[in-house]
């Protein structure tokens, strides 16, 4: 008899390993109801960017960082905020974008009176590489989209050399 024989663990997903005779066990049936229940609900976030709460995801605003031979291009997607609202710095070569968003709705008619409040904030520090002009960044808010342009040097774009694939 192995180790192996006497866990009741699976290999797959920490599933509890069906062995004969197990159909009848009550509480291996218990247990890997529970471990799928488990295993489900944890896939979700596996699955998205984050768990939304009506304003931003859980794991923050979606952001994509693209890197070209002249710049360093940073777009987050911010729906239903102001400009005035985000705050943009730029630090040793770490951006930093942060925002909130405050929402509030009040609605008093003949029998009910309706009171919503939410509230969200995210904060997002983005490693830049060297060679970035921090003086000539730009930042746009346009559509619920935050664009920030970092320029690079023309120090760092002369340094970028391209390499010719071969086929082998």
């Amino acid at each position: 008899m192995q180790i192996s024989d006497l866990i009741p663990w699976g290999r797959d997903r920490n599933e509890v390993a069906r062995q004969q005779g197990d159909g009848d066990n009550p509480l291996l049936n218990l247990q890997r109801d529970i471990n799928r229940v488990f295993d489900d609900f944890w896939s979700r976030f596996d699955r998205s960017a984050g768990v939304s709460n009506g304003l931003l995801s859980v794991t923050g605003p979606r952001t994509d960082v693209t890197e070209t031979d002249e710049a360093v291009d940073v777009s987050v997607e911010l729906p239903g905020m102001d400009e005035k609202d985000i705050d943009v710095s730029l630090s040793d070569d770490v951006l930093t974008i942060r925002g909130e968003k405050k929402a509030e709705r009040e609605e008093k008619k003949k029998g009910y009176y309706l009171a919503e409040r939410s509230y969200g904030s995210f904060y997002r520090s983005i490693p830049l590489p060297p060679g970035v002009d921090s003086e000539k960044a730009e930042a746009q808010f346009k559509k619920g989209v935050l664009t920030v342009t970092l320029p690079k040097t023309p120090e760092a774009q002369a340094k970028v050399r391209k390499i010719e694939v071969k086929a082998s």
